[in-house]
């Protein structure tokens, strides 16, 4: 055996191959991370972390009262409603790829933008996060995947293929779904709906109207291009804004309602009416200021109004 054969040096790869080897891993991964950083973004993750925040809220409401924590059934459901409201997002912004293209606001998204093409798997990404939804809400128990489907129907096929393109209340009906999720949260821990499950989610389907219309208010101009017959777009602005002050308004019973039935103490009583009328005023003061500005200002103020009535019930059962 020649030694001298076996033992040579294996010869070296050129440096300019190795750096161009580099080069092409750096680029793979650089894309690697723009997919994932854009199937993530179609999903609307701020619009989740809020609906998954009110349903952890009520299961946390639902389980101080009663005493209960099961962490592998607590993990499931967030996982569930997670995968579930991802879905229904992911889902709709496929239904609306052709309205997202026309609007200004939502051009940039994944699928009208071509960072996810073609749309359909944006499609498959969404139909399977809702069913792992669903089948998790199944493995909790059966009223919680009821809750969660009925959630993915109005949700999908209510709102975005029925309504939304046909109807000014599309957001009135298609709301419904907004407020499910609490009663998710409620029935995993409860196995079953009460009173105050019921106006826990009422809040939520309250708030959505003035949350869309005063975004509708902003938008008017991309809805009418893209022919959404969003409220404010099909009848007049001072009409529109009456709409959403009484939705607002609205909001300060039902609040006082869930102090009443829910048995809660000062700590939700003054932040609720405190921020309650705060966010009134800010919507009175649109109607008698009817901007742009003002719109996008309510709009932008709803979401932390919603996150801060449902912190506060949580606080309140802990620390009262």
């Amino acid at each position: 055996m020649d030694r001298s054969v076996s033992n040579a040096p294996l010869p070296r790869q050129p440096l300019c191959e190795r750096m161009l080897s580099q080069q092409e891993a750096v680029v793979i991964l650089m894309k690697s991370v723009s997919t994932i950083r854009s199937y993530f973004e179609v999903t609307k993750p701020s619009s989740v972390a809020l609906l998954v925040f009110t349903s952890g809220a009520a299961m946390a409401i639902a389980a101080l009262s009663e005493n209960w924590f099961v962490l592998p059934v607590w993990i499931a459901a967030l996982v569930a409603i997670t995968g579930a409201t991802a879905g229904c997002n992911t889902v709709t912004c496929y239904i609306d790829r052709d309205i997202d293209a026309v609007m200004r606001r939502t051009s940039r998204r994944p699928i009208p933008a071509g960072r996810i093409a073609p749309a359909e798997k944006a499609l498959q990404w969404g139909i399977l996060l809702i069913a792992l939804g669903l089948l998790l809400g199944l493995w909790i128990n059966f009223l919680s995947f009821v809750i969660l489907l009925l959630g993915v129907l109005d949700n999908v096929v209510v709102y975005s293929l029925w309504l939304k393109r046909r109807n000014p209340i599309n957001i009135i009906l298609g709301g419904f779904s907004g407020g499910l999720p609490v009663m998710f949260g409620w029935t995993v821990v409860t196995g079953s709906i009460n009173l105050l499950s019921v106006l826990l989610a009422g809040l939520v389907v309250l708030w959505i109207p003035s949350h869309i219309w005063s975004l509708a208010i902003f938008s008017r101009d991309d809805y009418a291009k893209a022919n959404v017959p969003m409220l404010p777009v099909v009848i007049e602005e001072k009409a529109a804004l009456r709409c959403i002050v009484a939705t607002v308004i609205l909001m300060l019973p039902f609040s006082l309602a869930v102090y009443w039935v829910g048995g809660f103490g000062w700590i939700y009583a003054v932040l609720a009416m405190t921020v309650g009328v705060a966010v009134l005023a800010l919507n009175v003061y649109l109607f008698v200021h009817p901007t742009r500005e003002n719109a996008y200002r309510a709009f932008k103020i709803s979401s932390p109004y919603l996150f801060l009535l449902f912190l506060s019930m949580v606080l309140d059962r802990v620390l009262l």
